[in-house]
């Protein structure tokens, strides 16, 4: 087991932990010339990161909500640029002259979204953003992490 417990703080993917496997082992011989701890712990650690590749695994991000108070002339802009993060725009309320956009976004894709949107606005927006959940990632996003790890 502590071959597949490595493998498991490792990961064959892209380096990052996996969690919520379970693994069963059903099976063994001990032998006494050739059995011993290294050998159980190889065994385990390839046997498990085969299983695990042939499962077809999905990477999870973290995603925020996201609200954006932003003025209605400048809204088509800052949606543009939501989309082009990867966001998922999942509504809009008005308030006076401005538009409340409210969106789900993976974290990885707001690194800089501060100083974006105040040069999409010349500083006259806000957001906040919060925990959303973790969701697969995309499967061409997912490629490009495991071929670049």
């Amino acid at each position: 087991m502590k071959g597949v417990l490595e493998v498991m703080e490792e990961g064959p993917l892209t380096g990052s932990y996996i969690r919520d496997v379970r693994v069963m082992v059903y099976d063994g011989k001990m032998h006494s010339v050739d059995s011993n701890d290294i050998s159980f712990k190889i065994a385990g650690a390839h046997a498990f990161r085969e299983a695990f590749l042939n499962a077809q695994p999905k990477l999870l991000e973290p995603t925020m909500e996201l609200f954006v108070k932003v003025p209605e002339d400048m809204v088509g802009n800052v949606m543009t640029d939501l989309q082009s993060r990867r966001a998922v725009i999942q509504g809009i309320d008005s308030d006076a002259n401005y538009q409340i956009l409210k969106c789900i976004a993976p974290e990885s894709e707001l690194y800089g979204y501060s100083t974006d949107l105040r040069s999409l606005t010349q500083g006259r927006a806000t957001f906040r953003t919060s925990f959303s959940a973790y969701q697969p990632v995309p499967n061409n996003v997912q490629k490009n992490m495991v071929n670049s790890s």
